[in-house]
């Protein structure tokens, strides 16, 4: 059982929430009733879990010695010693195999998508993360290709705009982070994490809200936006931006006033507020896109 606690931890599963972004697609282009596009929707989910998890070893083996001096990833079962360098190699390996096989069934397209994500997150592991400014927007990307491979999975056209809007949304993610790790670390950030020191909590602030603003720009620009409307049928996409804009300012003051931040997923599992809010939005976005199908399909 106690291995079974640990394999789970390595795996870091909880961090699959972020995967949710490849259904973005399904919901937004209007296949969340097609029952193909959703399993091969929920296949494109697993092939990214499976490949984040591996990277997230990978990373793991590589900052082992410094992970063992931090105050919270010294826990984690590779710095701890509960999972050994030769058994966390044969995971990322057999991980990062299994997502590739998934990967396959989707097709070429998706293959070259998840291939962009491995690069992304094995060279942010090696080199990226030491880069300032440069560290955040590969975690960005990240965001970002999980986006389109939602939309190459089931072969629609995902809006640019909602793309752009999934950018600003995981560069806000990302300095939040960089934000609460400096709050953490303090004076032993740079031992940690290099790059922290070019970032002081001042400048992280003034970013956080620069990028807020554009994911609600972004977001509100493509609920307007008339080919969105053309598509999807509906010009009521706007009634879901209160609770963008609800959890947008929630993640800041966590941020800015409780410390939190450094592990967005936590954040989104663990702060009640802010799981009813994203759960809201959901829903009332399905329920504008899909409400009159919906009702048509129970009438008949």
């Amino acid at each position: 059982m106690k291995f079974f606690i640990s394999l789970v931890k390595t795996l870091r599963v909880y961090q699959w929430t972020k995967n949710f972004l490849v259904f973005a697609a399904l919901i937004f282009a209007g296949e969340l009733l097609d029952f193909e596009a959703i399993k091969l929707s929920i296949i494109a989910f697993f092939s990214f879990c499976f490949s984040a998890s591996s990277a997230y070893i990978l990373n793991d083996i590589i900052d082992i010695e410094k992970d063992r001096l931090h105050p919270e990833k010294s826990r984690r079962p590779i710095p701890s010693g509960d999972v050994s360098i030769p058994m966390a190699f044969f995971l990322t390996s057999a991980l990062a195999v299994l997502s590739l096989v998934l990967g396959y069934t989707l097709g070429m397209r998706f293959i070259g998508i998840l291939l962009v994500y491995v690069f992304l997150t094995v060279s942010y592991s090696l080199l990226w993360k030491k880069f300032f400014l440069v560290d955040v927007l590969i975690l960005a990307m990240g965001f970002v290709t999980r986006a389109i491979a939602g939309a190459v999975a089931i072969n629609v056209v995902f809006s640019n705009w909602l793309i752009v809007c999934t950018l600003f949304l995981a560069l806000f993610l990302g300095l939040g982070k960089r934000r609460s790790e400096l709050l953490l670390l303090k004076d032993d950030a740079e031992n940690h994490r290099s790059v922290l020191v070019f970032y002081t909590i001042e400048y992280l602030d003034q970013l956080l809200l620069i990028v807020s603003g554009g994911a609600l720009i972004t977001f509100t620009i493509y609920t307007c936006s008339p080919e969105v409307i053309a598509r999807l049928h509906t010009d009521k996409l706007y009634m879901s931006l209160p609770f963008v804009i609800y959890g947008l300012f929630r993640y800041l003051y966590l941020v800015r006033y409780q410390g939190e931040g450094s592990d967005p997923s936590k954040v989104l599992l663990s702060d009640k507020p802010t799981v009813i809010c994203v759960l809201l939005w959901a829903l009332t976005n399905i329920g504008i896109i899909y409400g009159e199908k919906i009702v048509s399909s129970l009438h008949l």
